[in-house]
């Protein structure tokens, strides 16, 4: 098989993005309180010198999946899909650690661990093997209800934690792996028509309504349920075109929460303007656009739902991200891939990226030629629906 080089374009992207997290995370943290006391001498330092680190490791993961096996890929569905499952589960034990009141992580030294971000990128692997086995019948209810309880179980989970973000992204990115990989509409159709109800009593939870009354309209409530929100909006207003420049932000002392975390999108908008923004938002597209050329270019359905996959949990991340910030979706505790501080996300999404470059590589057909093949299978689907006729 013909082999080429990998896609330089994802990589040099994901490296900017690091780089503008990296200056955003020590920008907004340096004039924060030091984690422990004994690093109080260093500043915001701590958690740079903790990102730094993080990076290194990301780093070396994403070699080792840039280079490993495309067939030993395949291998990994189920030992992902358990050690998620175990790590999950660790959370309600003496490892887990409780903040904010949620308990969503698991100490592993030197630092904690978020199974969430692992079990988003275990189950498109699972979707991928599953949507793609031999025996694999799109018009068959069990082979619908299968995906969705592995995805039940552990949005159960999440919600006992609680993390009603991660369920909801869980959601987002099995349901549109489900779509791609052919299922039928009607099933769809009618597990979301289901799901309504659900949600709907989620949402009534009282912390959970207060975000989305506050998001319909936070200055009802600026010092209190919508005092984020508001900030959030002071941040990016205030930063005009070009922003206030680096290190002068306000909004970082003390005045906007998680600025370094969940927010940090409006700490650039702050200090690096609307350009700044705008900039991160467009690098986002770049690495989307790259993603889904990689998967269309796969000539096994595996790596194709694989490579899809991947980019859209990546890209809701971030979609997510933006609407949260900008007041355009309730307040979600999803950080911004590559940029945020905090070691799970990145570690996650690096190894997602090595994915990415390593099926960037296959070249055993052209981009046109798939193209073409895809537009054909959306023609067949079309007309399986319209005719009623079933095709193999």
């Amino acid at each position: 098989m013909k082999r080429e080089s990998i896609d330089k374009f994802l990589l040099i992207t994901v490296i900017f993005l690091i780089i503008i997290g990296l200056i955003s995370v020590y920008s907004a943290t340096s004039v924060l309180p030091s984690v422990k006391a004994k690093y109080v001498e260093k500043g915001g330092l701590i958690y740079l010198q903790k990102q730094l680190f993080t990076l290194a490791i990301g780093f070396f993961v994403m070699i080792i999946f840039l280079f490993i096996s495309q067939e030993r890929l395949k291998s990994l569905v189920f030992p992902l899909l358990i050690i998620s499952f175990i790590m999950l589960i660790l959370v309600f034990s003496p490892l887990g650690v409780s903040a904010g009141g949620a308990r969503r992580w698991i100490k592993l030294w030197p630092s904690v661990f978020q199974p969430s971000e692992l079990v988003k990128l275990a189950m498109v692997f699972f979707l991928a093997w599953f949507l793609t086995k031999s025996d694999y019948n799109k018009d068959k209810l069990i082979h619908f209800l299968i995906p969705i309880g592995v995805m039940g179980t552990f949005q159960l989970i999440f919600l006992k934690q609680p993390d009603f973000g991660a369920a909801m992204t869980l959601g987002i990115i099995t349901f549109t792996m489900l779509f791609v990989g052919g299922i039928s509409l009607k099933y769809l159709g009618v597990s979301c028509i289901l799901v309504l109800p659900l949600i709907f009593y989620l949402a009534r939870e009282p912390y959970r309504w207060r975000r989305i009354t506050s998001f319909l309209d936070p200055w009802s409530d600026p010092q209190g349920s919508g005092f984020q929100l508001v900030q959030s909006l002071i941040a990016l207003g205030s930063g005009g075109l070009t922003g206030q420049g680096l290190g002068e932000g306000k909004q970082k002392l003390a005045y906007l929460p998680e600025i370094h975390t969940d927010f940090i999108l409006a700490h650039i908008g702050e200090e690096m303007g609307f350009i700044g923004a705008t900039l991160v938002i467009i690098l986002f597209l770049v690495v989307m656009l790259r993603g889904y050329r990689i998967a269309v270019k796969q000539s096994k359905p595996f790596f194709y739902l694989l490579a899809l996959g991947i980019t859209v949990m990546i890209s809701v991340q971030a979609l997510i991200n933006f609407a949260v910030v900008t007041g355009l979706a309730p307040t979600k505790g999803l950080p911004l891939p590559f940029i945020s501080y905090g070691g799970s996300s990145m570690l996650v999404s690096l190894m997602a990226v090595g994915i990415l470059l390593n099926l960037s590589k296959n070249n055993s057909k052209s981009l046109e030629r798939n193209l073409s093949q895809s537009t054909a299978n959306l023609n067949k689907r079309y007309k399986y629906y319209y005719r009623g006729r079933k095709f193999s």
